[in-house]
């Protein structure tokens, strides 16, 4: 079972709630497993989106990455009759209760080039019907810069609704989080082979991973250089996770792309575009 992920850097949005930085602080326990693992701080990843069919049921995450966009995978093949749910932390609980905001998906931009049995370009973009209400549980994660890097060892997040353990019947109603360290791609290629790619990176350790239902999620990395504290947060990666036959996630690998601020918000998919390693995160048009 393989899945997808997110990675985004640098503010562009200028707003009350600005990218990349969360009103309400997360708190991250090492190598804590989201496989077995802990429940996020609420509200504290602002950026979560859950993707729900008409019956309110989770199928995959997502990245609100500006007002009227979100990001997610391409093999979640989200359609115009699914749901967008913002600012909820507990599926369990009533709209009234955490102050969430549903919404409608107007358009889905699948990449051209996504392939599902080699997993390149497994990004897609949703336009929703309206603009979100930002606030104090909803703002956007961030886009990168050229100059930024993440550099195998890097301790990154990722966050969803998944399994907590790789058998588990069922999904947690909370919301859980695993700190994973990034890999190099020859550490990579030495779990996976041929699955993994020049266009991709990893992140993983053993016993901690994403699971079932944290597919299009986000992965999201602390830009030391600009502050110690996680309220500096600025990063988003796409990838997807492979699973041992054992059960033991031991690697992840993460496709990157480059979304330009201006450019993201226009109704066209050349705007997502693969790059390099070498180029992580590399904005478009630049």
């Amino acid at each position: 079972m393989s899945f997808l992920w997110l990675l985004s850097c640098v503010a562009f949005i200028s707003a009350a709630y600005g990218c990349g930085i969360p009103t309400i602080p997360p708190v991250v326990s090492g190598y804590a497993r989201i496989v077995n693992g802990e429940e996020a701080v609420p509200h504290s990843w602002p950026w979560q989106v859950s993707l729900q069919d008409f019956t309110g049921f989770h199928f995959c995450g997502g990245s609100l990455i500006n007002e009227y966009w979100v990001v997610t995978a391409a093999h979640c093949s989200v359609r115009t009759s699914h749901r967008v749910i913002l600012g909820e932390h507990n599926k369990g609980s009533s709209n009234t209760q955490e102050d969430t905001q549903t919404m409608r998906v107007s358009k889905v931009f699948t990449h051209p080039q996504w392939n599902s049995n080699t997993i390149e370009n497994d990004i897609a973009l949703i336009k929703l019907t309206a603009p979100v209400s930002l606030n104090a549980h909803v703002s956007p994660v961030c886009l990168a810069e050229t100059s930024d890097d993440f550099a195998p060892g890097m301790t990154c997040v990722t966050s969803g609704w998944g399994v907590t353990r790789y058998n588990a019947l069922f999904t947690p109603n909370e919301l859980q989080q695993v700190a994973l360290p990034l890999l190099s791609n020859q550490d990579c290629k030495s779990y996976w082979g041929s699955n993994i790619q020049d266009t991709m990176i990893c992140a993983g350790a053993a016993g901690a991973s994403s699971c079932m239902g944290d597919s299009g999620g986000p992965l999201v990395c602390q830009k030391s250089d600009v502050c110690s504290d996680w309220p500096a947060i600025q990063c988003i990666v796409i990838g997807r996770m492979f699973q041992a036959s054992d059960g033991n996630v031991t690697s992840l690998n993460i496709y990157c792309y480059g979304v330009s601020p201006s450019e993201h918000r226009q109704d066209r998919t050349k705007t997502i575009k693969p790059i390099t390693m070498r180029q992580l995160l590399h904005p478009v048009g630049t």
